[in-house]
């Protein structure tokens, strides 16, 4: 995911549906719902600036979000007015993508009214990102190749102290009101804040696009912009990175526990994320914890069953061990740890055509997790790309620490975060024709992460695992997943502690000692979005069972598959009608 491009940004991802020419031809309720998106549309480039930049849209290149209370408490009453007037809008007079456009942007609505009304910009970063990941990547997507991009590059960069000063000040009402983030989190994410504090302004990662300027930039033009590149980072740049260091080390009052119920306001900031992740409105904690012991018994099963045929005379923890520490299954350097994933990836991309019917325009690459944050990132991620970048999406392989890197899982890791996972389903809806924008950029967790799992497992099918190791790491992964809905719910709501949810992962995977402990600090800086996989994946299984079981000879997987993508990222129930109503017209239809 995104950087997953996580729930927190679909306000930022509703963009861009302008009305179109034939808009005439429309209902006077299909006209309203267009005018109201476009709208909206250039509300959230304006409100989110970079936001825009990551989409594509450059005209707000030059500065940083507004994040005060008084900007959190306009856009709520600017997002109720939206909601308010879809509420006036006919249903029944919008055709079907009428009212699939309408259901959408709606949830958007309400989530992110939700959002402002728990006040969440008191806890304004996890692990995964935040604010100052938000700096840190907030003109990557700019291709800098005039005089222009270079001078709202620098405008960006001396607009950062306002707003890390804003994000403390939103962190200090937090601390006020009992709603902060756990130390542990805070000691996790304090060296990459502290390693952007350099010596020299060169060796700063902000001043990468001042290195290798473009010839249509003149030299008189490149010295001056990089004079002010460098002043502007050396001023203002650093010296925001240290005073926030320097906030959260000194003055920021962490809480001693790490579950989310145990903040005030805690039980409805979980069941709101517990929503906002898994798009289901009624799950519980409870009834979600205990779906994930029967997935962890189910899974185990699979996993005992492999360590037997290997015939490894020992149990399940001293296989795990010996997983953990054998060098065989660990590459020796960076380069060959991508140069595996690089291959892995080939090898799907070659059978793709017999999984789908529709393969997206964009490509996809191999690339090493930025140096600066990865000691404290996730083993892999997925970034996609805005229209017209001169680069597709990226697979983001962490290659620091190797020893935490088992080769034997990588094929599960490629499929998920590439193809047919991520990539693929971000580059799909990239490609959606005939939709508002926004539909092309939205994006849900159970819907996203859901798919990205399954595709792991459908790797089975596609033959991509080749030794025992390698069906062991995905079972491994697929317990890893399942262990999130015991260990998120047993964090947030039943009390446990971080040692507690570590020995559960020891317990029932063979994750590295990194990995697992990387994992819970970021399950306990963002609560619920780790139910998020696995209960999407198990909606995706039984649609296809269903689809299976009913269509008979008829069922096509090529289809199915092309069916639950076509739409885009939707809600879990709403991919459930979409999937039912194409069962009921090939069904209709005939043999």
């Amino acid at each position: 995911m995104n950087r997953y491009r996580t729930v927190s940004l679909l306000l930022i991802m509703a963009i861009a549906f302008v009305a179109s020419d034939s808009n005439a031809e429309l209902s006077t309720a299909e006209q309203q719902l267009n005018q109201i998106i476009a709208e909206h549309w250039k509300y959230t480039l304006r409100e989110d600036p970079t936001g825009a930049t990551s989409v594509g849209v450059n005209d707000f290149n030059d500065r940083m979000p507004a994040t005060t209370h008084a900007d959190h408490l306009r856009r709520m009453a600017a997002e109720q007015a939206f909601l308010h007037r879809t509420r006036d809008i006919d249903g029944e007079a919008l055709s079907v993508p009428g009212r699939t456009n309408l259901e959408l942007f709606q949830w958007i609505l309400e989530d992110s009214i939700g959002d402002y009304e728990l006040n969440l910009s008191r806890i304004p970063f996890n692990t995964f990102s935040g604010f100052f990941m938000n700096a840190l990547t907030a003109s990557s997507s700019v291709a800098m190749t005039s005089v222009k991009d270079y001078e709202d590059y620098i405008a960006r960069l001396s607009d950062i102290p306002r707003y890390f000063t804003e994000n403390i000040d939103n962190m200090r009402v937090g601390m006020e009101s009992d709603f902060v983030l756990p130390q542990i989190v805070i000691d996790g994410v304090l060296p990459t804040i502290q390693a952007q504090v350099k010596d020299r302004p060169e060796d700063s990662g902000f001043f990468d696009p001042f290195g290798a300027m473009n010839d249509r930039v003149s030299k008189a033009d490149q010295n001056r912009l990089r004079d002010q590149g460098r002043t502007v980072i050396r001023d203002e740049v650093l010296p925001a990175f240290n005073n926030l260091a320097g906030f959260l080390r000194d003055e920021y009052r962490a809480s001693d526990t790490v579950g989310a119920e145990a903040l005030t306001e805690g039980k409805e900031y979980y069941a709101f994320n517990i929503r906002r992740y898994t798009t289901l409105t009624d799950a519980t904690a409870n009834e979600i914890h205990q779906v994930g012991l029967a997935e962890v018994k189910r899974i185990r099963e699979d996993m005992d069953a492999i360590i037997e045929e290997l015939e490894f005379d020992a149990d399940f923890a001293a296989f795990g061990k010996f997983l953990r520490t054998d060098p065989q299954f660990y590459a020796s350097s960076k380069v060959q740890l991508l140069k595996e994933a690089a291959y892995i990836a080939k090898r799907i991309d070659y059978v793709m055509p017999g999984y789908f019917g529709k393969l997206p325009r964009q490509s996809y690459g191999i690339v090493p997790v930025p140096d600066e944050i990865a000691p404290n990132y996730t083993t892999g991620a997925y970034h996609g790309t805005p229209p017209g970048a001169r680069h597709g999406g990226a697979f983001w392989i962490n290659t620091y620490a190797l020893d935490q890197r088992p080769l034997y899982e990588l094929p599960a890791l490629t499929l998920h975060e590439a193809v047919p996972g991520h990539h693929h389903q971000n580059a799909l809806s990239a490609d959606l024709v005939d939709v508002p924008e926004f539909r092309r950029n939205l994006y849900f967790s159970a819907f996203g992460e859901g798919w990205a799992l399954y595709s792991e497992k459908l790797g089975v099918e596609m033959g991509i695992y080749q030794t025992p190791y390698e069906h062991f790491g995905r079972l491994s992964y697929e317990m890893w997943r399942a262990c999130r809905l015991v260990v998120d719910t047993g964090l947030h709501s039943q009390g446990w502690t971080r040692q507690q949810a570590m020995d559960y992962f020891f317990d029932n995977t063979s994750l590295s000692e990194g990995n697992i402990r990387a994992e819970v600090d970021r399950y306990i800086s963002w609560p619920g979005q780790a139910l998020a996989y696995k209960l999407g994946e198990l909606k995706i299984w039984e649609l296809r069972r269903i689809a299976e079981h009913d269509l008979g000879d008829d069922f096509d997987l090529r289809e199915f598959h092309d069916v639950v993508l076509g739409n885009g990222a939707v809600p879990l129930a709403m991919l459930e009608d979409i999937v039912l109503r194409w069962m009921n017209t090939k069904l209709a239809e005939g043999p």
